[in-house]
């Protein structure tokens, strides 16, 4: 089946064929046509499954027969409410893309960059206005954006924004749209509030699911090893030297560890960028490029900021730390596999990140077998290696040994006359042996 049996425009469909796509996506194939009916759809697929193309396209189809540019303020008569600033550039773009031979005008608006661009961008008029809902309720608290002509409502990624604390955002702009509208949801799992959420928001939806809800897709290969959270760098640095893995993605949990894997792989002389939330948008736009042209190897992401990184040709996800929500693991190695094409997720597992696993393994069902990292890999690098062999640190105590903080410390010693200072009357020994640390009484 093509994108023709749809009944969408020949203007729609050359800005289809000339993105590149003839087959629509299982998630496409069901959710554009009772869209293009005008029903409300609730819709669940792993992501990497086409399902920006599977709201754009009806919306397109419903614009297009009024698609011709008016003098004066044109009001959105379309919104896209999406979690990250990645993601709506990306929807943007997508509009851009399928619909070049219409006259419907785009645009994305979302923090870190100045409001005043965005505001004269909004006087020039907008058919579809894709935002994150901080940025757009800052527009609409300053009365700079009119909300009271949208015709289509699209919740994207929804589950992210549930997860982001952004519900009270989007029932506060939810009420500022008309009643009388059409409702899209779209969202990688379905949880109890997003039904919820459906159920407040949505007139009698029709549920559409690709796929499993919480199962990635078949064509990733997942891998789980047990690493100590000292030896993580090293295994993450020999993995690098495989040549199979070009176009890796990393993950780490925080803002800081990302910066921190970044510096130590270029250290190593891996070219690697990280983008986070703390890096603006310029900065990330310019990381995500550099990524897509081959000018990084690795991009260092965290999970807020890895909403929107659509790039087909990542060969691998890393799991430098186990995420602490089972959906955020879904939502990672979904990153690679894309459209059908192979992937490899590997995830590194300290002991005290186990409790994790196991809840990704009761949310999708699956038992993962946690394995020691291949040997075949050779010994691990010295200077990482070093930090888990054993040593040993000798400190001695004179006369009684201390019980509270800061009882004879070393300032204490050097400021007692050596005519006063006792001998040692014990020694402790402080061993890391065996990967572990205790002091010993000598």
């Amino acid at each position: 089946m093509g994108f023709t049996t749809f009944g969408l425009s020949d203007r729609i469909l050359n800005g289809v064929r000339a993105a590149g796509h003839t087959v629509p996506t299982p998630i496409q194939a069901l959710a554009i046509a009772p869209a293009l009916e005008g029903r409300d759809i609730v819709a669940t697929a792993s992501t990497g499954t086409g399902k920006t193309a599977a709201f754009v396209l009806p919306i397109l189809q419903r614009l297009a027969s009024d698609d011709t540019f008016p003098r004066g303020r044109r009001h959105p008569r379309a919104l896209i409410l999406t979690p990250t600033r990645e993601l709506a550039h990306q929807i943007e773009e997508s509009i851009s893309l399928y619909g070049r031979f219409l006259a419907l005008r785009a645009m994305s608006i979302y923090g870190g960059v100045s409001m005043n661009s965005q505001l004269l961008s909004i006087r020039g008029g907008v058919d579809i206005l894709v935002a994150t809902p901080g940025r757009l309720l800052d527009h609409m608290q300053q009365r700079t954006i009119e909300l009271s002509s949208v015709e289509v409502l699209v919740l994207d990624e929804a589950d992210r924004m549930l997860d982001m604390g952004f519900i009270k955002d989007v029932r506060r702009i939810i009420g500022a749209i008309p009643a009388k509208r059409q409702t899209l949801l779209f969202s990688a799992t379905l949880s109890e509030e997003i039904t919820d959420l459906a159920s407040r928001i949505l007139q009698r939806p029709h549920t559409v699911e690709a796929g499993h809800r919480r199962n990635p897709a078949e064509t990733i290969t997942q891998q789980f090893y047990r690493a100590e959270r000292e030896s993580k760098m090293s295994l993450l640095l020999h993995a690098l030297q495989q040549k199979n893995l070009k176009s890796v993605l990393v993950f780490s949990r925080t803002k800081h560890g990302a910066d921190k894997i970044c510096r130590r792989l270029e250290r190593q002389g891996v070219a690697a960028v990280a983008i986070h939330s703390n890096r603006t948008q310029a900065q990330r736009e310019r990381a995500l490029e550099g990524f897509k042209r081959g000018n990084y190897r690795v991009l260092v992401a965290t999970d807020i900021a890895a909403r929107g990184i659509d790039v087909t040709a990542i060969s691998h996800v890393i799991n430098y730390d186990v995420p602490l929500y089972a959906e955020d693991y879904i939502h990672r190695i979904g990153r690679t596999g894309r459209a059908g094409a192979a992937g490899d997720a590997i995830t590194l597992v300290s002991r005290d990140e186990e409790q994790y696993v196991r809840r990704i393994e009761q949310f999708v069902g699956k038992r993962f077998a946690l394995q020691p990292y291949p040997a075949q890999l050779g010994p691990l690098d010295a200077p990482v290696h070093r930090e888990a062999r054993a040593t040993k640190v000798t400190r001695a105590f004179h006369g009684k040994a201390p019980r509270k903080r800061g009882q004879g410390s070393r300032q204490q010693f050097l400021s007692t006359p050596k005519k006063k200072r006792q001998p040692a009357k014990h020694m402790e020994v402080f061993s890391t042996a065996g990967g572990g640390g205790s002091w010993s009484n000598r």
